[in-house]
């Protein structure tokens, strides 16, 4: 038997027969160490390395884009005339590919801040998802109209611009270029545009991009939206592929984001269907 083992064995014992103290080398192990972010955002890893490496992302991404060209020609062809056309599209994780900076907080004590995502818009450096920019400049050349429906604040709208200019998006203007202004529920914003246009596709990497219908508070009532409207994804909703972040992640901790590191992990890993082999 180790020492480590009699030592364990002698503190059971004597806290078995209810001795008030502890040897003085019991008392001075060291405690086991804090749960921290930094030890949660060990698990944005494989996640984010399959957006920046694995051809299977950039497959899913094109098959999205291509499907959404497939759809919007078979909206046209139908369409009677009168309104313009819309595609409504989310901004992060839709057209912008911001996995830079989720491998950024690898390696940090610290998530997500404003005053880190300002920083991140400020610099204008996310990549355009594959396939985003042909497909909407597609749009534009059918005659169609694109709208960017965003929870980017205001604070981010120079940064926003000058990043999507560069990287050749159709339409990055005030009229199209749709922020989150009071609040986060884009259903206002999507409905202004649908007064004046015929929306033919809604593409995004979250429910809520695509309906209030989404707008749900825990998971159980995600999966049965998604379940009411199935039938509408593949031809009026498209969904961009986004394991990193979203507001499913947010049910998962019953809308407490400010649980403690430990806390989330916890809940996290609660929410897994492990395997039971037989014995």
């Amino acid at each position: 038997m180790s020492r480590f083992t009699l030592r364990t064995a002698a503190v059971s014992v004597a806290l078995l027969w209810g001795s008030v103290s502890l040897p003085s080398w019991a008392a001075d192990t060291p405690a086991a160490p804090a749960y921290t972010t930094k030890d949660l955002n060990e698990q944005l890893v494989l996640a984010t390395l399959w957006m920046q490496a694995s051809g299977e992302f950039k497959a899913l991404s094109y098959q999205a884009f291509n499907l959404a060209k497939l759809r919007l020609d078979m909206y046209l062809a139908g369409h009677p005339g009168g309104k313009k056309v819309a595609v409504i599209v989310d901004a992060d994780e839709t057209v912008l590919d911001n996995s830079a900076y989720e491998a950024w907080l690898v390696g940090k004590d610290f998530g997500y801040s404003s005053k880190t995502w300002d920083k991140w818009m400020e610099a204008a450096e996310a990549k355009a998802m594959p396939g985003a920019v042909a497909f909407l400049n597609y749009v534009k050349k059918r005659g169609g109209e694109v709208f960017y429906v965003t929870n980017r604040k205001e604070v981010g709208k120079a940064g926003t611009i000058k990043n999507m200019k560069a990287l050749g998006f159709p339409f990055v203007d005030d009229a199209h270029l749709m922020l989150r202004t009071d609040s986060s529920n884009k259903e206002p914003r999507r409905q202004q545009i649908a007064a004046d246009y015929d929306v033919a596709l809604l593409m995004g990497d979250n429910l809520n991009d695509f309906s209030a219908a989404f707008d749900t508070k825990t998971l159980e009532e995600g999966d049965a939206a998604v379940e009411s409207n199935k039938a509408k994804f593949g031809a009026e909703f498209i969904v961009l592929p986004n394991p990193t972040y979203g507001d499913w992640e947010g049910k998962v901790y019953n809308n407490n984001w400010g649980a403690s590191p430990a806390e989330k992990d916890q809940m996290r890993k609660a929410h897994l269907h492990p395997w039971q082999p037989a014995e």
